[in-house]
């Protein structure tokens, strides 16, 4: 059996290797390009693990070490932590895990660099080895640092010690000056010393991580995990060159590189110098009393609840145009789903509505996208902050949520603060602005926000944003305006029997919700009814109406339905636009009109019931939400000919059989 085994992983020749370890290389990197497509992202993300997860398996099948069976072992290990922190994270703590991840890749990288350097029999091994313990170490402290303050184990804000530059640069030039020592003596260099050698290294790597990432407070973070990123992908590319491994060269640069071009980009969103950062020039300054007092306008009176209040419901209701502008307060009260309902109302009214999304307006890159995507909204209304920025002035409404830092005017004067010079969105320009935040508290720079003072157009609604948005929905929903609406439903509910009795022609469309209903023979009982009374009764059965292939079919042959009277899609979809009256009974997905235009969602390109081009549809459903596919159907909303009948189908099914039959 063991014979068999090592046959079964003898190394592959050099060639061969060599071709795989390139193809590998170009999967990655078409992955990464695939994952900067939105709707590609997923399908680049799966590609991108998959082929480092054959990667792994080439390493171990060229370097004919699949029988150690501590590997296994290791790998089982990893496998359960990994499942674990994919379960138990949540969206908000995935900067700080992805901190964390970045500094166990960098830690990894110089486990492999300290076991090379005590077997390296060359000066370029020693040297490579020995930059890869020194970046390795930098990255695995510098990382654990950011994911504590991320996680605020530690403290957010700058930390600064007396010649914290001193030494800083002591750390850096002994990492230096050992690299080049080891060098030059490592092959003939006694062992204990070069033990010691180590130590110091690892030592001074320490401080030096330590001392540059804890300094580091404010809109700089999303730059220092960039950058973290990065080392991680070059501590893994030197270690790869200390083993002469050359996928993991190829596999770290990638990483490297990527991590570099990202920190470039954050940089000129940021308008940070990379040079500054390192050397503590942003965020370690303290600020100046003066200025920042400058900034304050001295409040006109006493701020006045209950006007203020009234008058954001009137605010939202007469404009026109709103923006949102997320922040990580939202992500901290994970209120991103009652924004969506917010935008979801707004749109209803006849609203157009856009996010403006700031480069660093969560704790990592992209991050405010993600939780928006994983609250549905559409990734079409998010606008990145150059192509939104020009917008505020024009536009009727600024809603912000949760954010500070990346709209504080202060940016633009307030010298010598950690925000100083950074781009912000200009949402001080608008005319109207709600702002929906825990307390008026500086943000995470600690610079106070002259908006917040602003003694016209500024409406404040402080607490918890799960409490406020939810206060200001159920006030907007029993508004004036929506009372309106429900003495216009009550009415439309007298028409249904109306439009029943009026009807000459009708086709019943069945779904899945009549099925969870057991609602079929009150649909039978329906049709008699309406053929009793002379009209031509028709059923449509989409090819995925139920949960499998004929499932209405079974249903209504149940309930003694014809088979006669149903109709496969293709053959009653031209009717529906000379049909009197379509009843819908459980459905959504089946007949949702957005599966024509909504690309990137679940439903398009699905061919559907053409329900929309009847002139009067009757739903019964058991309420408005979206169905099976998570797609929010505009038909629900259209404003007229569509009469709701919602709850369980058994109830108000009855009711309208008991109201026709009087």
């Amino acid at each position: 059996m063991n014979r068999l085994l090592l046959a079964f992983v003898h190394p592959f020749d050099a060639w061969i290797y060599y071709v795989i370890c390139s193809v590998l290389s170009l999967l990655v990197l078409f992955g990464i390009f695939l994952i900067s497509k939105v709707k590609k992202s997923v399908l680049g993300n799966r590609i991108s693990a998959i082929s480092m997860l054959l990667a792994i398996v080439t390493t171990l099948v060229y370097n004919d070490i699949l029988p150690f069976w501590l590997l296994y072992v290791a790998m089982a290990v990893g496998a359960i932590v990994g499942i674990f922190f994919t379960v138990k994270v949540k969206m908000i703590q995935m900067p700080q895990l992805v901190a964390l991840l970045n500094g166990l890749g960098g830690l990894s990288s110089a486990i492999v660099g300290g076991f090379s350097l005590f077997f390296s029999g060359d000066r370029f091994g020693i040297i490579t080895s020995a930059l890869a313990i020194a970046v390795g170490v930098v990255t695995f402290v510098g990382s654990l640092v950011a994911a504590g303050k991320l996680h605020r184990v530690l403290p957010q804000k700058p930390i600064v010690i007396a010649g914290h530059k001193v030494f800083t640069l002591a750390f850096l030039l002994i990492d230096l000056a050992l690299i080049i020592l080891l060098a030059i003596f490592g092959k003939d260099i006694d062992r204990s010393l070069l033990i010691a050698s180590s130590i110091c290294l690892i030592v001074s790597s320490i401080g030096f991580g330590a001392l540059f990432s804890i300094r580091v407070g404010g809109a700089d973070m999303p730059i220092t995990i960039s950058l973290l990123n990065s080392f991680s992908g070059v501590a893994a590319a030197i270690a790869g060159l200390a083993t002469s491994d050359l996928l993991l060269v190829a596999i770290g640069g990638i990483v490297g590189a990527s991590g570099l071009l990202l920190t470039q980009i954050m940089c000129k969103a940021m308008n940070r110098h990379l040079f500054d950062i390192l050397l503590a020039k942003t965020s370690t300054r303290k600020i100046e009393p003066k200025k920042v007092e400058e900034q304050k306008e001295e409040p006109k009176e006493e701020l006045n609840e209950t006007p203020k209040e009234k008058d954001v419901i009137e605010v939202i209701k007469e404009a026109k145009s709103v923006i949102i502008v997320p922040g990580y307060g939202m992500a901290i009260a994970q209120a991103q789903h009652l924004v969506k309902k917010l935008q979801d109302y707004l749109k209803a009214n006849g609203k157009t509505v856009k996010y403006a999304i700031h480069p660093v307006a969560g704790r990592m890159p992209g991050h405010m996208n993600v939780l928006l995507c994983e609250a549905n909204v559409d990734y079409e209304d998010l606008y990145e902050m150059q192509d939104i920025n020009d917008e505020f002035e024009k536009t009727d409404l600024t809603i912000v949520v949760g954010a500070s830092d990346v709209l504080n005017p202060a940016a633009r004067n307030a010298e010598g603060t950690p925000i100083y010079g950074m781009p912000i969105l200009n949402v001080d320009k608008c005319e109207h602005v709600i702002i929906f935040n825990y307390d008026l508290k500086p943000g995470y720079a600690g610079v106070e926000n002259p908006l917040y003072k602003r003694d016209h157009g500024v409406y404040l609604e402080l607490g918890n944003a799960l409490d406020t948005l939810s206060n200001i929905l159920n006030r907007l929903a029993s508004s004036s305006d929506n009372k309106e609406e429900t003495k216009e439903e009550a009415k439309e509910e007298k028409d249904v029997i109306e439009v029943i009795k009026e009807a000459k022609s009708v086709i019943i469309v069945p779904g899945y919700g009549m099925a969870i209903a057991q609602a079929q023979h009150l649909v039978k009982k329906l049709q008699d009814y309406l053929k009793a009374n002379g009209k031509t009764v028709k059923y449509a059965i989409h090819p995925v109406a139920g949960r499998m292939p004929g499932h209405m079919n079974v249903l209504l042959c149940e309930a003694n339905v014809d088979y006669e009277d149903l109709y496969e899609m293709q053959d009653i979809n031209d009717e529906f636009e000379k049909t009197d009256l379509t009843i819908v009974v459980g459905a959504s997905d089946v007949l949702n009109p957005a599966a024509r235009n909504a690309e990137g969602t679940p439903i398009y390109g699905m061919p559907i019931l053409n329900v929309d081009k009847c002139e009067h549809v009757i739903i019964f459903n058991y309420d408005l939400k979206p169905g099976y596919a998570g797609v929010e159907n505009p038909l629900y909303k259209r404003d007229h000919g569509v009469y709701l009948e919602l709850g369980n189908a058994l109830d108000t099914l009855g009711d309208l059989l008991n109201k026709l039959n009087k």
